[in-house]
């Protein structure tokens, strides 16, 4: 079962901003004051103020969540699978170009570890996990246009793991597109969105040529996203 998407497009202007920084950083609503705390500034990078107090804890990035030999068990688990199939470039909405994409239910026990820590950290206690995982490989040249998950089929919150590859994913309000906030998404990150986040913004993963964060160059190569979603409640 694919996972439906409908694509939103969107016309904006580039955020103007300093170099950026890889320090770890933890967005986290609890926290207390449902701000992005100043140290996540280099991770997360809003349009507005306004829109960080708004968003709070409904955005995450938490780098180096998995370490290179994690990494390296999930490519060894998806590697010899995503070899069988091509590249596409027509998806079937016109959400995605140069990507292959398979799911996954069984993992081996390291794989196994990393996702039930994503679902500990990302999902609320109980929420039931939509089906099999999702895997997207995205090739050099491919590129996710924004969009926002199917409410059908996907409930509050999305989570992946980012493989590869350094990324930016870009968030826009779909109803005012002055109101936008760049996520910076290190190799072996984890992302989180929730709730406003996850309905009232459209999200993408910039191409190669537009992967700019906060005025830095984040050259985007091949990449991988291990992906969780609940159901709708």
């Amino acid at each position: 079962m694919r996972v439906l998407i409908r694509a939103v497009k969107h016309i904006y202007k580039q955020p103007l901003c300093n170099a950026a920084s890889r320090e770890r950083s933890i967005a986290s609503s609890s926290e207390g004051s449902g701000l992005l705390q100043p140290r996540h500034e280099k991770l997360i990078f809003c349009s507005t103020a306004e829109l960080s107090q708004g968003l709070g804890g409904n955005v995450e990035v938490r780098t180096e969540f998995i370490s290179e030999e994690e990494e390296s068990a999930f490519m060894k688990e998806l590697e010899q699978g995503l070899r069988k199939k091509r590249y596409e470039f027509d998806h079937w909405d016109d959400a995605i170009h140069g990507y292959r994409e398979t799911e996954r239910e069984r993992w081996g026990v390291m794989c196994t570890a990393v996702l039930e820590r994503l679902r500990t950290v990302a999902f609320p206690k109980g929420s039931t996990l939509l089906g099999p995982v999702h895997v997207l490989d995205l090739d050099k040249a491919g590129y996710i246009k924004p969009h926002i998950d199917s409410v059908k089929f996907c409930g509050t919150t999305i989570a992946g793991l980012s493989l590869l590859s350094d990324s930016i994913m870009r968030l826009v309000k779909e109803d005012d597109a002055a109101q936008w906030l760049d996520l910076l998404l290190p190799r072996r990150s984890l992302y989180i969105l929730r709730d406003q986040a996850r309905y009232k913004f459209t999200h993408e993963i910039l191409r190669d040529e537009d992967s700019v964060f906060d005025g830095q160059r984040v050259p985007r190569q091949r990449r991988i996203s291990v992906i969780c979603r609940n159901l709708p409640s």
